[in-house]
């Protein structure tokens, strides 16, 4: 964005004038937990649905494009799992076709490679699985029947903090695949930057409050998760001690919405107790600090013009903002509904 200011020194530039009335304008969403990539996901239609960055999290690598008119995308690349272990027994080594979903590794120095191989590459945050499978309600269960039955092989602690030291030495940050309390454990004792779920499975408070202790972030995936059953209490008890909690609906999910997903947004608010206006900051402003990327996400000078706009209050209607009335994507108009 060139400049923000009263109307009338906007006008004195000759700029474009579009009168949103009653609307609310906002910056375009930032999804920090998406398989676009992986599920082949129709990038414009994502766009057009008020999401305007996605940071796919285990599919294949590529190099970071988007933005004039496109769907930002950046990439974790494939999943660091061992051999057997998640996510290979619900997806396979390649998915449905599209990349390498994960890649092995058996001892802490092919760890280092494989690290060392995806940061070369452009990797937006290097992605582990410490998950032994087997939670009731699990979306990577439902709908996905299993090659092998759990408990699936984890990675070794040696092998985790491997991972963890490699890309901290390289200046990037690990997100951790969790769903239970072993895998949290597991995660915890590595040092991993950022969980990409909320547990699925009840979690004790000594080890949710190790979690907030050591600075984690969490991305909650609430909607996606909804049938877990530890996921109310485990999101609410992190909540009341202060955790680093962030939007993430896992968009590419056969439920979630390919776009923004209004129900994230109410989970996170009534389970949470956070505002509407502080849950909107995790998918915007703070989500592009997370990405390195500030001022994305924000409405300020110097910032991609990534703009979405509703009529009526997003505040107190979440709903509004999964079909927006105006998409600016790095400043090409993409919907406008204000002008007919």
């Amino acid at each position: 964005m060139a400049s923000l200011g009263p109307s009338g020194d906007v006008r004195a530039k000759r700029a474009r004038i579009i009168d949103l009335g009653d609307a609310t304008l906002l910056p375009g969403f930032i999804e920090l937990h998406g398989h676009l990539a992986f599920q082949d996901g129709p990038r414009d239609t994502v766009l057009r649905h008020g999401v305007k960055t996605v940071r796919d999290v285990g599919g294949p690598l590529l190099a970071p494009s988007g933005g004039k008119g496109r769907l930002r995308l950046l990439t974790a690349g494939p999943i660091i799992t061992v051999p057997g272990g998640y996510p290979f027994p619900v997806f396979g080594r390649h998915g449905h076709g599209h990349g390498e979903v994960a890649t092995p590794v058996e001892t802490p120095e092919e760890a280092r490679q494989v690290v060392r191989r995806l940061a070369a590459g452009g990797t937006a945050v290097i992605k582990i699985a410490l998950e032994s499978g087997g939670e009731k309600g699990a979306p990577w269960r439902t709908g996905h029947e299993a090659s092998t039955p759990p408990p699936w092989p984890m990675p070794s602690l040696e092998i985790a903090r491997a991972v963890v030291d490699e890309a901290h030495r390289l200046g990037k940050q690990v997100s951790a695949h969790v769903g239970e309390p072993k895998g949290v454990a597991l995660a915890l004792a590595a040092g991993v930057d950022e969980w990409a779920h909320v547990p699925c499975e009840s979690v004790t408070d000594e080890l949710l409050e190790r979690a907030v202790r050591q600075g984690v972030r969490i991305l909650t995936t609430l909607d996606t998760l909804s049938h877990c059953p530890g996921i109310r209490g485990n999101v609410s008890k992190l909540a009341g001690l202060g955790a680093q909690l962030f939007y993430g609906a896992e968009i590419a999910h056969m439920e979630i919405p390919w776009g923004i997903d209004a129900q994230e947004l109410h989970l996170m608010v009534h389970l949470t107790g956070m505002t509407p206006l502080e849950v909107l900051r995790t998918a915007t402003s703070k989500a592009g600090e997370v990405l390195g990327l500030a001022p994305l996400g924000t409405l300020s000078a110097g910032a991609p013009a990534d703009l979405i706009a509703v009529k009526g209050n997003a505040l107190e209607n979440f709903k509004l903002l999964e079909s927006p009335d105006l998409v600016i994507s790095d400043g090409k108009i993409v919907v406008n509904h204000f002008e007919r």
